[in-house]
């Protein structure tokens, strides 16, 4: 048998590189990011170890296995940035210390979480108060709204599903997000809705629950694609929902 070698040329251009950390049990969120982003976006995906129960304790574990699920993103892309798919886990190991990890363990020039990116967004909408809508227990949600708070951005409204496994999140029923939220902000006194967790199904609803709201409505995912694209100089897809994607 012979062995020919054959000439090749090197790509020169490559699309924009972003990287994506998804907790092991989360259903939803690389879904969505393949929506969200058009062809010139490269997305690489990795997974982290996460509890199936969702408590302080297990988000916070996620802090031992970060860096290491950073690592086995590809070792030479220089990604434009890399979001961590994780608001709770985010709120509980912290900000800084999310972005200490990830940036040790892969080449990027941003890393970004929901959190980061929730505030951001409320920013550029001007945003100060907000609905939050939650599917977890409120001993983890209320780790979220104390940090958005240091953040500037109070949660005055407060609403849950009251779910303790995350095999359960990526099954409420869009019908059920959307009848838990036209309730929640029925009281008044806020600017937005904003509904939390990765795997909580809400891409589809968003444009629906703007009209019925007269608000923008911001999720975990939206938030966390739109401040990826501003940190990276790209586009989300055109009929990317919410006002967000809009400004």
């Amino acid at each position: 048998m012979s062995f020919r070698v054959f000439p090749y040329e090197p790509v020169e251009v490559f699309p924009t590189q972003l990287g994506l950390i998804v907790l092991q049990s989360d259903e939803t969120v690389e879904q969505d990011f393949r929506r969200l982003f058009g062809p010139e976006v490269e997305l690489q995906i990795t997974r982290i170890r996460s509890g199936a129960d969702v408590t302080p304790e297990t988000l916070a574990a996620m802090e031992g296995d970060l860096g290491a699920s950073a690592e086995l993103l590809c070792p030479w892309t220089r990604f434009a940035a890399i979001g961590y798919g994780c608001t709770s886990g985010t709120a509980q190991i912290g900000r800084a210390q999310v972005a200490a990890l990830v940036s040790g363990g892969a080449q990027t020039r941003a890393v970004t979480e929901p959190v980061s990116a929730l505030l951001a967004a409320c920013a550029a909408l001007g945003v100060k108060r907000i609905a939050f809508l939650s599917p977890y227990l409120a001993e983890v949600s209320d780790r979220i709204c104390k940090v958005l708070a240091e953040g500037g951005v109070e949660t005055p409204l407060f609403g849950s599903f009251n779910v303790s496994t995350e095999a359960k999140v990526a099954r409420i029923a869009p019908a059920s997000i959307i009848a838990a939220a036209e309730r929640l902000v029925e009281p008044g006194g806020v600017d937005a809705l904003f509904m939390s967790c990765t795997n909580l199904r809400t891409l589809g609803i968003i444009d629906d629950l703007e009209t019925r709201l007269s608000m923008p409505v911001l999720s975990s995912n939206l938030v966390l694609a739109w401040h990826m694209a501003q940190l990276s100089g790209v586009a989300l897809a055109p009929g990317t929902p919410g006002r967000l994607a809009r400004l």
